[in-house]
């Protein structure tokens, strides 16, 4: 049966009960002589004259047709009106190719299907760019046109990875007793952290719900509930601003566990990255490296350092013959590069530039070669003091040491968190330079022993540095409430390559705990009690220790896929400025809709 579509020109079939026999990208050798029903859409069309050839394409690959005006007049009629991304059927026989046009390049090149039967199934406007494009097209425009962008292979292998995953995660936690169970979207707003998406009520005006940043504190009263083990691939939500790997919803594998040991949900979740790495086939070396936060700060200047490749830190003083001769802040920090004492003064000016940049007050080299060394610290060091700093670099001959400090006048703490942070910079942009980042391998990192809190000296107060539900150690109890800037917290962060994919915690499971965790927040008790008051009330009945962790998802699979960007591998996702440029999302509503919310908008200030 055919229809004529109003105003068109262009006759369309329709299916009726026919079913595809194969896929494009299935057929081989092994089917020629058979008869076939293949359905995609139109990627190439190449008109001979009596001969059309179409390539027909849908998610596994692509097959040739060919339409003959002397076999099949029908077929090559309704080929000549065939254009790109057209939706097709065709009916027809598996034949060899010709051997001059095999394609090898493919893996249906060898055969192609002879059109008995072609039918036009819909129409297409020309596309706003090709689909075989893979990297050259604007993201806005990719995005605006996000129904044609998803036909690319890059992002149909991405989104099918991202499925192969989900399923293994879901079978992982599941040999290991987790039990799903989904938390709710609408819930209460807990303003700590990044700033929550409001819901207003319509049948309780003046009242909101937000949706969850995490269902941190619902995963937790699962605890209380006695499930033992619970895991959800979750969606969440932060009002944030946005970068590559951040959007604002996101999805996360979450996961919690009563009685843990750290030890044990480390095995855990090292089998979890094991089985997702290996579906891109990947070696992940167990068990993986746990480092102290501190010690991440003092050799890579970062609490998610990329590990694969050298270039580590150092805290040297000065020599005691020249104390107090540059006017910076010690212990300074070294950093030895291999082999790269013949740097050009450009190459180091522009170095120089980036720690200057990163928040560094002070910075020199000292290049080491057979003879001597020789830096423009000599002339207010001396020669001696400069081999010696050099020689507590570890330097040998032919290296170029970094040096960088900060002058006097932040207090000691803010001061060393200033430089290891900017060394941190410093140590990935000579990586980039000297070309240390390789795509090849897989660097697993637990960092460990994060402080408890951090002190915010515009609010003169301290704040989580994870989130407040966090166990300080039992080793550090007697001082929380004395000496909280000391307090180590039960806190760990799963790093790969250079990104954190991952953050978890023994949590606080004591009231009494928790309730002086929340003072040395600066929380009144009424405070607590309005924001976490059905918490704290759920630790009265019998909370057993409990921690867990929450992976993102979409920052895994972005790595399992080579991507840098986690829009590559979400399928609808938001712009760098939180809009849906498909569907126009933000909007704006009508006047009725605000009214029956109780909602007044203001003139924007």
């Amino acid at each position: 049966m055919r229809y004529l579509r109003e105003g068109y020109a262009l006759k369309l079939d329709l299916l009726g009960d026919r079913q595809r026999t194969h896929y494009c990208g299935e057929l081989r050798e092994s089917h020629q002589g058979q008869k076939v029903f293949l359905a995609g859409w139109v990627a190439r069309r190449r008109d001979l004259g009596s001969l059309i050839f179409l390539d027909l394409r849908d998610h596994t690959g692509v097959t040739q047709i060919v339409c003959n005006l002397e076999a099949s007049p029908e077929a090559h009629a309704k080929a000549e009106q065939v254009r790109p991304e057209y939706v097709a059927g065709i009916e027809g026989e598996v034949v060899p190719r010709n051997p001059a046009t095999v394609n090898a390049q493919l893996p249906t090149g060898k055969i192609e299907v002879r059109a008995h039967t072609l039918l036009l199934l819909n129409e297409s406007k020309t596309p706003p760019f090709p689909v075989e494009d893979e990297g050259k097209t604007q993201e806005e425009t990719r995005l605006r046109y996000r129904y044609v962008d998803l036909r690319r292979r890059r992002m149909q292998n991405n989104l099918r990875l991202r499925h192969r995953a989900g399923m293994a995660v879901r079978e992982h936690m599941s040999q290991h007793g987790f039990v799903e169970v989904e938390t709710p979207f609408l819930t209460r707003s807990t303003p700590e952290g990044a700033r929550d998406y409001l819901v207003p009520s319509r049948v309780h005006h003046g009242h909101f719900y937000a949706l969850p940043q995490s269902p941190q504190l619902f995963k937790q009263i699962l605890m209380i509930g006695g499930f033992d083990r619970y895991f959800q691939i979750v969606r969440c939500f932060r009002d944030e601003d946005l970068r590559a790997d951040r959007q604002p919803e996101f999805t996360q594998i979450d996961i919690e566990m009563a009685f843990p040991q750290r030890s044990l949900l480390f095995e855990i979740i090292e089998g979890l990255m094991e089985k997702l790495f290996g579906l891109v086939g990947a070696d992940v070396l167990r068990p993986f490296p746990i480092l102290p936060y501190e010690k991440a700060m003092e050799l890579y200047g970062s609490d998610k350092p990329h590990t694969g490749f050298g270039l580590e830190w150092k805290r040297v003083s000065l020599p005691e013959m020249s104390k107090g001769k540059i006017g910076v802040l010690e212990p300074l920090k070294a950093l030895c590069v291999p082999g790269w004492a013949s740097a050009s003064r450009s190459q180091i000016d522009r170095l120089q530039e980036t720690a200057q940049a990163a928040g560094v007050d002070w910075f020199s080299v000292v290049k080491v070669t057979d003879a001597d060394v020789q830096s423009p610290l000599a002339k207010s060091l001396g020669s001696e003091a400069v081999r010696l700093l050099a020689q507590a670099a570890g330097a040998r001959a032919n290296d170029l040491v970094v040096f960088v400090g900060i002058k006097p006048g932040p207090e000691p703490p803010v001061a060393a968190r200033q430089l290891d942070e900017a060394s941190g910079e410093i140590r990935l942009e000579l990586a980039r330079k000297l070309d240390l980042i390789k795509p090849a391998g897989w660097n697993f990192l637990w960092v460990v022993d994060f402080p408890m809190f951090e002190f915010d000296s515009k609010e003169k107060r301290f704040s989580a540095m994870h989130h407040p539900f966090t166990s300080p150690r039992e080793e550090d109890l007697g001082i929380l409430g004395s000496d909280p800037g000391h307090v180590k917290a039960r806190a760990y962060d799963l790093v790969l390559n250079g990104s954190e994919i991952g953050g978890g915690s023994i949590r606080t499971h004591r009231r009494d705990i928790q309730q002086q965790v929340f003072e040395v927040l600066g929380m009144t008790p009424e405070t607590a009690r309005e924001r976490f008051g059905f918490f704290l009330d759920a630790l009265d009945y019998g909370t057993p220790p409990h921690g867990g962790i929450a992976l993102g998802y979409d920052r895994i699979i972005a790595l399992m896929a080579g991507e840098s960007n986690i829009r590559e591998v979400i399928a609808f996702p938001k712009t760098a400025s939180a809009v849906d440029v498909m569907c126009n999302a933000p909007s704006t509503v009508e006047k009725e809709q605000l009214q029956e919310l109780g909602i007044d908008l203001l003139p924007e200030s």
